[in-house]
């Protein structure tokens, strides 16, 4: 029986809204690190942006934003 594989790490920018200070910058962070453990967080206050090193989905990394009360998207580019 052959092992599933997991997910190739990829980076995903969203654009996040209502985020306003360090306090937020942890609720961001510990809720994409719930999604995925091994994910590596940077976030960017002055800009409202998230870059995410991660294998989960952007859809996926956005509910668990929606869901700690930010407003995600995913960006292009």
């Amino acid at each position: 029986m052959e092992e599933p594989r997991e997910e190739p790490r990829k980076d995903l920018l969203m654009q996040v809204d209502g985020m306003t200070c360090q306090g937020c910058v942890t609720s961001v962070t510990k809720a994409i690190q719930r999604l995925d453990p091994g994910a590596m967080v940077e976030v960017d206050l002055d800009h409202g942006r998230v870059h995410v090193t991660t294998r989960a989905q952007s859809v996926e990394v956005a509910r668990a934003l929606d869901a700690a009360g930010y407003e995600a998207r995913a960006m292009t580019g």
